[in-house]
C-alpha cells in the first residue's frame, strides 16, 4: 500500500494506477464476494466509481488506501443486494484484541477458499482479506473500511479464529451440476469453436448480442460482436472444455502447448468464458482470456462426459 499522502489524479494517472493494482483489488474483491466472476464486477463498479470521482482532475489523499476504500463500499453494496435478491441468506451481525500469530494466519488466509470467507461476517471477512491476504496494516485496514481501531482488532481476532475452526472441518461441497438443456447448448458451442467452425458459431448468436473480453472491450450487436470470433481463428494457443468456476457453468480456455498438469489432460487453463442463452441463441459473452487474475483464486472444474 502506498505511503505518499497526496496525489494529483486526473483520467490518465487514475488508469495508470488502476493497470498495476486491479490483480490486488480483484483479489480483494473476490474474497470478499465468494466469487472471481462476482469479484470482477465489483472491480469494474469500483473502476467506474474512481473514474466518475476524478472528472478532471483532483487531489486523492493517499490514493491507494482511497481506491481500496471505494471497492470495499462497492463489495458492501453488492452484497447488500444478493442479500435482497436471496432473502434466505443471512450474513452475521459486524462485530480488542491484536492477534500475535499474524504470519500463520496470513497463510491459512492464502489457503483459505472464497467459499470458507463467506461464512465470516463482512466485517470479520474485510479485516482478514485487507490484512492477512493483502498486507495491509490494522491503521490502513481502518482507513479503507472507515471502522475504529478496535473494531478493527475485534473483527480480525474474530475472523481468524474462524477461519481456524473451519480449517479444522472438512469441506462438504455439493458437486455443481448443469440442467440438461443448458448443456446440450454449451457443448454444442464448444464443439463449433473447436472445429473452427465460426461461421455455425455465428448463426448462433443473436442480433442484440453483449459481449465483453474482460480488460480489453466490449461490443454490442451481432455485426460487431461477429468480428471477435476472427480473433480466435488466427491463432492456435486455445482449446475449450466445459467446466465450472466457483460452480457456476463456463466454457474453460485451455493451453494445448502448455505442459498438462495434474487432472488437465487437455492443458492447462489460461482463462475461461461464460455463456447466456436466450432459447437457442446466445445474448450475452463474458470471455475473461485476458484477465488471468480472475484465476488465482477461482475454484475450478471440468465437466465429465
Amino acid at each position: 500500500m502506498d505511503v505518499m499522502s497526496t496525489q494529483k489524479l486526473d483520467r490518465p494517472a487514475l488508469e495508470a494506477m488502476l493497470s498495476g493494482l486491479r490483480p490486488k483489488l480483484h483479489r480483494y474483491c473476490a474474497h470478499m464476494a465468494g466469487s472471481v466472476i462476482d469479484g470482477e464486477d465489483i472491480v469494474q463498479e469500483t473502476l467506474l466509481k474512481a473514474l466518475q470521482a476524478v472528472d478532471g482532475s483532483v487531489a486523492v489523499e493517499r490514493p491507494e488506501q482511497w481506491l481500496f476504500r471505494i471497492a470495499h463500499n462497492a463489495a458492501q453494496d453488492h452484497l447488500r443486494r444478493r442479500q435482497r435478491e436471496r432473502s434466505r441468506i443471512t450474513e452475521a451481525d459486524m462485530t480488542t484484541i491484536e492477534d500475535p500469530s499474524g504470519n500463520a494466519d496470513a497463510r491459512l488466509a492464502a489457503a483459505t477458499s472464497l467459499r470458507s470467507f463467506m461464512q465470516l461476517s463482512v466485517a470479520q471477512r474485510g479485516a482478514v482479506i485487507l490484512v492477512d491476504v493483502l498486507g495491509l496494516s490494522l491503521h490502513e485496514t481502518c482507513d479503507v473500511t472507515g471502522a475504529t481501531l478496535a473494531a478493527t482488532k475485534a473483527a480480525l481476532h474474530r475472523g481468524r479464529a474462524q477461519l481456524r475452526l473451519l480449517a479444522a472441518e472438512p469441506e462438504q461441497v455439493a458437486a455443481p451440476r448443469l440442467d440438461a438443456d443448458d448443456e446440450r447448448r454449451l457443448r454444442r458451442y464448444v464443439d463449433l469453436f473447436n472445429a473452427r467452425d465460426f461461421d455455425a458459431v455465428r448463426a448462433l448468436i443473436a442480433e442484440d448480442i453483449q459481449l465483453e473480453v474482460v480488460n480489453r472491450i466490449r461490443m454490442r450487436g451481432k455485426a460487431q460482436v461477429s468480428t471477435y470470433f476472427g480473433n480466435y481463428d488466427r491463432v492456435n494457443d486455445w482449446a475449450l472444455s466445459l467446466g465450472f468456476v466457483d460452480g457456476r457453468p463456463a466454457i474453460l480456455i485451455r493451453d494445448p502447448r502448455a505442459p498438462d498438469g495434474p487432472g488437465e489432460p487437455d492443458g492447462v487453463v489460461r482463462g475461461f468464458m461464460l455463456v447466456e442463452w436466450r432459447d437457442e441463441r446466445v445474448v450475452q459473452i463474458r470471455d475473461f482470456r485476458y484477465a488471468p487474475w480472475c484465476l488465482v483464486d477461482a475454484e475450478i472444474s471440468t465437466m465429465e462426459g
